[in-house]
């Protein structure tokens, strides 16, 4: 379970990673396997969302280890579809999740 509120002072190592994640990544399982991975990850709060233009979109907070390992399985894990490409930014964590979903 994820604690990040808004109202409480972050840990300065927590983060929030959103990545855009490229290829065929719709209709194969791709978001159910990233909540996966991060409930496997554990501490990651957020969430995996299809996008128009056929890319995933995912939010993850947590610690910078944490984000840069459910990163790296993005881009090199063994994920469902094909991934040709992840492009990600960094920023301060936002709160209002309660847990990794699938939107």
């Amino acid at each position: 379970m994820c604690a990040l509120r808004p109202s409480a002072p972050a840990p300065s190592e927590t983060v929030r990673l959103t990545a855009w994640v490229r290829g065929r990544v719709q209709g194969v399982g791709f978001r159910w396997h990233t909540r996966a991975r991060a409930l496997a990850i554990g501490e990651l709060c957020g969430f995996a969302s299809n996008l128009g233009d056929g890319r995933v979109q995912v939010v993850a907070e947590g610690s910078r280890e944490r984000c840069e390992r459910l990163l790296s399985w993005l881009r090199d894990g063994d994920t469902p579809g094909r991934v040709s490409g992840v492009t990600e930014i960094w920023d301060t964590p936002r709160g209002g999740y309660d847990d990794f979903a699938i939107r």
